[in-house]
């Protein structure tokens, strides 16, 4: 009897079944702004966003904020538009 052995590398990544809650986490440059400005993408994107489940987080050394927040993802078309425009912006260092 063979028995076979999958790897990591064999293996699909799940499927994401929409709609479904989406966390995200952005990463900028700190600035008095960046809040908003990625509230306002994500808004455009993914409809209202429920203020009080948004998690503003300073780096260590100050340089960087990180913006996290759960949408309602749709479809990949979503996703995909969410994330260029948000790394196209230039004030996006990382869209996790």
């Amino acid at each position: 009897m063979q028995v076979s052995v999958m790897t990591m590398v064999d293996m699909e990544p799940p499927k994401i079944v929409f709609p479904c809650a989406y966390p995200l986490k952005v990463v900028g440059h700190a600035a008095e702004d960046f809040r908003d400005f990625v509230v306002d993408v994500l808004r455009r994107h993914a409809g209202d966003i429920d203020e009080t489940i948004i998690d503003v987080r300073e780096s260590s050394g100050g340089r960087y904020l990180s913006v996290r927040v759960t949408i309602t993802a749709t479809g990949e078309e979503q996703l995909k538009a969410l994330f260029n425009e948000l790394k196209a912006s230039g004030r996006v260092q990382v869209v996790l």
